[in-house]
């Protein structure tokens, strides 16, 4: 399959409709929470993202149709005091999955965060996505802990 990974600009239509159409089927998959989004979030989203400060996406296209998707948040490592990019979706489309595409997905990414003087890439994953963990697990993503005898970080979540 040939794709081209380019990041997305959302005051164009095709990446705008990209974005809506590839986060719905995320959202609707089990790993995304099976639910779709309302369409209130999937029309606004677009907008919200091209204007959100530090906000970027990457969007892997086969000819014409988009095939994976990756939203970024850059913010700032308090420990580095230097900026870190903060992997927030990866979606790669049902019917491409197994063909590399996230990992190309990634490459660019990270070439972006380390043209912005980044110091780390972070992102979560669902500890039964063993795909997904494979797949960061071999790009070189791995849990931390700051202190062993602390444990592993966490990530949790309160619902406001």
């Amino acid at each position: 399959m040939d794709t081209e990974i380019r990041l997305a600009d959302f005051s164009q239509q095709a990446d705008r409709l990209a974005l809506q159409l590839l986060m719905q089927e995320y959202a609707s998959d089990p790993m995304g929470g099976g639910q779709p989004l309302s369409s209130d979030i999937v029309e606004s989203l677009p907008d919200k993202l091209h204007h959100y400060p530090g906000a970027f996406s990457v969007i892997a296209w086969s000819g014409e149709k988009a095939v994976g998707l990756i939203n970024c948040f850059e913010t700032l490592s308090t420990f580095k005091a230097r900026p870190l990019v903060n992997i927030h979706d990866v979606i790669v489309s049902k019917s491409c999955r197994g063909k590399g595409i996230s990992h190309q997905m990634l490459e660019r990414v990270e070439v972006i965060a380390k043209d912005r003087g980044c110091c780390k890439l972070t992102l979560e994953v669902l500890q039964g996505n063993e795909r997904a963990r494979q797949v960061y697990l071999a790009f070189g993503f791995a849990g931390y802990e700051l202190d062993e005898a602390f444990g592993k970080a966490l990530f949790w979540e309160k619902a406001l």
